[in-house]
């Protein structure tokens, strides 16, 4: 017999916040496998994929692409065969008939286009599959001319040139005094980041910014000493580990710092949880979190960031690894900017810190006693605050300890 079964968003999912379907990779009337990706979605962090409860049929499509959805939505519904003791034909009651009937007549309504052999058109291939993802393209609008009805990553490349033309072809012709133009459509992704980003700086937290300088000679030397060493344990030690590090310290020194603004009140946080700004190749910015950052030694702290790289770089971070930060560290500098300002806060967080390029500059320092030019690595770190919350004198207390941490590191 068959069973009916919702595909159902499931909470821990997601954060707390919603999602965009961006993909669908199979169609009503498809087969599915246990446990196989069946649909794709987008938060402001992280793609998601939802898998199938069990294997059967896709019977209905609930949340089309570019749906908002939350929460124990269900996105689709699908049938589960379950063999009878007697190995009888299975018999189709009325209601699955029914809903067989109208999955049916809703692909056939919203497919114009002349009925082929789809039966491996949803065997996509990862590099198809992220191409799709990337231009948030639907698999049902891909003319398939791979083996077997398949969709080859020529096919998608073909149909997003073809967009770009039309496209240029469209602008041009309705802005004839402007200058010719393509018009690249906003990933769920960015349009999400832009609302956080927008609902932060503009509707939430009055941001104020303070800039310290800071000597990296000190941890530039410990991590010469060391590096090699953990390398050794498959360890990258970067500078980054140090930031967490001293911010944590610095932490201890002003708790109101890794907190939580309420209207009656703030929530100042025990455990401090780093979230590391890391900017993705080609589409937006996440935020991986590591926990419990006072707790853990130097060494643990560049383990879960070398971990952390590594998903990030093959697209696996999941919404687990980006939840429950209460501090979020933007090192702006890797990318050569010297000064950023301000540094968005990562709501509902009250804080961020930022760290520029590090570059050789002429300092002044007091060599028995005397003013003496010295070149030293220096770098400009910054602390943006939710005024709300913090204060001048908590937020240059934070920095001044954060900046004695990194400078001292070694010869406490």
């Amino acid at each position: 017999m068959q069973n009916t079964i919702n595909i159902v968003l499931e909470a821990e999912q997601l954060e707390g916040t919603e999602a965009t379907v961006s993909n669908w990779l199979v169609q009503p009337g498809e087969q599915v496998v246990k446990d196989s990706p069946i649909v794709e979605l987008e938060t402001d962090k992280v793609a998601i994929e939802v898998t199938a409860a069990a294997s059967g049929t896709l019977t209905k499509i609930l949340a089309k692409v570019g749906d908002k959805v939350v929460a124990d939505d269900v996105l689709a519904m699908m049938h589960n065969c379950i063999a009878d003791t007697d190995n009888e034909q299975p018999a189709i009651s009325d209601a699955d008939s029914n809903l067989e009937t109208e999955a049916s007549i809703i692909s056939s309504s919203t497919d114009s286009r002349p009925s082929t052999d789809r039966s491996k058109r949803h065997l996509l291939g990862p590099a198809v599959k992220k191409l799709l993802c990337a231009h948030n393209i639907n698999a049902m609008d891909i003319t398939a001319t791979g083996a077997d009805g398949r969709i080859s990553k020529r096919d998608v490349q073909q149909h997003i040139d073809n967009l770009h033309s039309n496209t240029t072809k469209a602008v041009t012709s309705e802005n004839r005094v402007n200058p010719a133009s393509i018009f690249v459509p906003h990933t769920p992704m960015r349009r999400s980041i832009a609302k956080h980003m927008v609902d932060s700086l503009l509707k939430t937290s009055a941001h104020v910014t303070s800039v310290f300088e800071m000597d990296m000679s000190a941890i530039i030397a410990h991590r010469a000493d060391r590096k090699l060493g953990y390398l050794d344990a498959q360890v990258n030690l970067t500078f980054t580990a140090y930031f967490l590090a001293a911010s944590a310290a610095a932490i201890e020194a002003v708790p109101e710092i890794n907190s939580r603004f309420h209207s009656d009140g703030l929530e100042v946080f025990s455990q401090i949880n780093i979230g590391v700004g890391t900017a993705l190749a080609d589409s937006g910015l996440v935020v991986p979190v590591v926990p419990n950052v006072q707790e853990k030694s130097l060494f643990q702290i560049a383990a879960n960031l070398t971990e952390q790289t590594e998903k990030a770089r093959n697209r696996k971070l999941t919404a687990q690894d980006m939840q429950g930060g209460t501090f979020t560290i933007s090192n702006y500098g890797v990318s050569g900017s010297l000064l950023a300002t301000p540094i968005i806060i990562n709501q509902p967080q009250v804080a961020i810190l930022g760290v520029g390029k590090m570059e050789k500059r002429v300092v002044v320092e007091c060599i028995d006693n005397r003013d003496t030019m010295v070149i030293k690595p220096m770098c400009y770190v910054s602390l943006s605050i939710d005024h709300r919350a913090l204060d001048a004198h908590q937020t240059n207390k934070f920095l001044n300890e954060f900046v004695c941490k990194i400078e001292n590191w070694g010869k406490q």
